[in-house]
C-alpha cells in the first residue's frame, strides 16, 4: 500500500512547522530513508510566479527551511530552485522569501535557466524532454509542491510540480504540442516518472482555492502531506478538498500508467486523521463532465463547446501578461484592435485552451467559462 502522512500544522510559525516536518519524516522512516551523507539533493519548491508567500501561490519559506534543516542534518548537500513561468529564478527566489532562508543555510540556487534533451524510453505519451541542468547535476530531488486549484487540471500538486523542471519557454511549447488535457496529464506523469523525486512534501498549511493557481483565494487547511507516491499524495489532497480524486486527470493517468494509486483502499494514512481536516466547502471544480471527443477536422465544434478563458474587463489592468504568455502564433489573446488602453481580446479559433493566460494573470481577471453550446448539449456523466 502507498503511504501518505497527514500532519496537522496550524501556522507558519517556524517552531510549529519544524516540529510537523520532523514528525512527517519520522513516520516515513526518517531522513536517512531518502538521503545519504554527501549526496547532492535538489529541493524543488513551487514558484509559479514571483509572488510573496502570503498570496499562497508558492511554497512557504518556513516549510522550505524546515525541510532543508532536516536534510542537512542527515548530511545532504542541498541546492534549490524552479523555473517560473515568466520571471527569472533569482527574482522568484527573492520575492517568495526563500532566498533569505537559502542564504542563511548556505544553500545555492541551482541552474534552472538551461537544460539538455533527455530520452525517456519508458514514457507513455512523451519520450523526450529538455530538463533543467539543476536536475541532471544532482543525485536526487525532493519535491515541495503547494496545495492549489488549477484551471486546466482542477488541482496542481505533487505531479505537476515537476513541470517547473522544464526551463523557460519550453513549458509553453508543450501546451501547443499537447493541447488535449488528458494527453497533457500523461505528459506530466511521464515527466514526473523521469525525474522521480524521492519524496513529496506538500505545503497545505494555507492552500489556494477558487481561481487558481495564481488568482485564487488563500484557504487555511492546516496540513503538511508527505509521501513517496505522488498520485496517492495528490488524491489525499483532493479528499481534503472534498473533491473526488478520480476527476483529476493526472490521478487518472498516473494510475493507468503505473505511477501510483488514487484508490482510498490502497492508501495507508499515517499521522493525523483526515476527517477533521476536510474542507467540505472548498472552492474547486467538482462537476463531472463527459469529455469532448475529437472528431476529425471539426475544429469549430471543439471551439464551440470547450470551456474558454475570458477577461473581466473591470479587473484587467492591461499589463499584457496574458498576451506575453499565450504560446500560439499568431496570438489567441492580444490587442487585436491595436489599442492597449483597453483590455486584450480573444480570437477563440486560435485558442488551444491551455489556460496559460488564466494561470498567470496577476489580477485574477481571467476566468474559465463554459460555452452555452456545451451547457445545453454536453451531458454530464
Amino acid at each position: 500500500m502507498s503511504k501518505v502522512a497527514i500532519i496537522y500544522c496550524g501556522s507558519y510559525e517556524y517552531s510549529e512547522v519544524k516540529s510537523a516536518v520532523d514528525r512527517g519524516f519520522s513516520l516515513l522512516g526518517g531522513p536517512s530513508a531518502f538521503v545519504q551523507p554527501r549526496e547532492k539533493i535538489l529541493l524543488k519548491p513551487n514558484w509559479l510566479s514571483a509572488d510573496p508567500p502570503e498570496k499562497c501561490v508558492t511554497t512557504h519559506p518556513a516549510v522550505f527551511k524546515a525541510v532543508s534543516e532536516v536534510l542537512q542534518s542527515a548530511g545532504a548537500k542541498l541546492s534549490y530552485g524552479d523555473s517560473p513561468a515568466f520571471q527569472s529564478p533569482e527574482t522568484a527566489s527573492k520575492r517568495t522569501g526563500i532566498l533569505a532562508v537559502a542564504e542563511e543555510l548556505k544553500i545555492p540556487l541551482a541552474d534552472f535557466k538551461s537544460g539538455e534533451e533527455v530520452y525517456f524510453k519508458e514514457g507513455y505519451q512523451n519520450k523526450k524532454f529538455v530538463i533543467a541542468n539543476a536536475v541532471q547535476e544532482n543525485d536526487g530531488v525532493i519535491s515541495l509542491p503547494k496545495m492549489k486549484t488549477h484551471g486546466f487540471q482542477r488541482v496542481t500538486g505533487a505531479v505537476k510540480n515537476q513541470f517547473g523542471c522544464i526551463p523557460g519557454v519550453g513549458k509553453g511549447e508543450f501546451h501547443v504540442k499537447v493541447p488535449d488535457s488528458y494527453d497533457f496529464a500523461k505528459m506530466l506523469v511521464d515527466l514526473n516518472s523521469y525525474i522521480h523525486p524521492r519524496l513529496y512534501i506538500m505545503d497545505g498549511i494555507f492552500a489556494m482555492e477558487g481561481n487558481g493557481p495564481r488568482g485564487g483565494t488563500p484557504r487555511k487547511m492546516n496540513v503538511l502531506l508527505f509521501s513517496t507516491d505522488p498520485i496517492a499524495l495528490d488524491a489525499t489532497a483532493c479528499r481534503l478538498m472534498n473533491l473526488d480524486p478520480g476527476l483529476v486527470l493526472t490521478n487518472q493517468a498516473g494510475m493507468e500508467m503505473g505511477a501510483g494509486t488514487f484508490l482510498a483502499e490502497d492508501i495507508e494514512i499515517l499521522g493525523d486523521p483526515m476527517e477533521p481536516l476536510i474542507a467540505m466547502d472548498f472552492d474547486v471544480n467538482r462537476k463531472p463532465e463527459k469529455p469532448y471527443k475529437k472528431n476529425g477536422g471539426m475544429q469549430f465544434i471543439k471551439n464551440a463547446i470547450t470551456p474558454r478563458p475570458y477577461i473581466m474587463e473591470e479587473h484587467c489592468i492591461k499589463c499584457g501578461v496574458c498576451v506575453n504568455m499565450c504560446p500560439v502564433e499568431p496570438k489567441a489573446v492580444d490587442w487585436h484592435a491595436g489599442n492597449q488602453n483597453h483590455p486584450p481580446t480573444y480570437k477563440y479559433d486560435r485558442c488551444i485552451r491551455c489556460y496559460c493566460c488564466q494561470e498567470l494573470c496577476p489580477e485574477s481577471a481571467i476566468y474559465i467559462k463554459k460555452p452555452l453550446v456545451r451547457r445545453l448539449f454536453c451531458r454530464r456523466t
